[in-house]
């Protein structure tokens, strides 16, 4: 069985797998290139099925997408999962949004 995985723990791995603060740049250029290829399979509505053949598919470039954005948070220091919660607190206020219990 899969564990549920927390923005916390999800940030966290991939810093231990891939961490080179010196390569900024080229992070950031690698989430641009993954937001082109998640609009090209959103474009073509290529989604996973039943095999779990993820490659290729909006599935894959979601995480993709993902990733990169974890990976450059990392490079920055910075606490996604901190900047969620922060971020809510605006929206709250801004939109008067109702949180939803999960």
């Amino acid at each position: 069985m899969k564990e549920n995985m927390t923005i916390k723990t999800l940030q966290s791995y991939i810093k231990h797998k891939d961490f080179r603060p010196e390569h900024k740049q080229a992070y950031f250029l690698k989430l641009v290139e993954e937001i082109g290829e998640l609009s090209e399979v959103i474009r073509k509505n290529l989604r996973m099925d039943e095999s779990q053949n993820i490659k290729g598919t909006i599935e894959d470039e979601l995480y993709d997408v993902l990733y990169y954005t974890l990976a450059l948070a990392n490079l920055y220091d910075i606490d996604l999962e901190q900047c969620h919660y922060l971020k809510d607190e605006i929206n709250l206020k801004k939109y008067g949004a109702v949180r939803t219990q999960s």
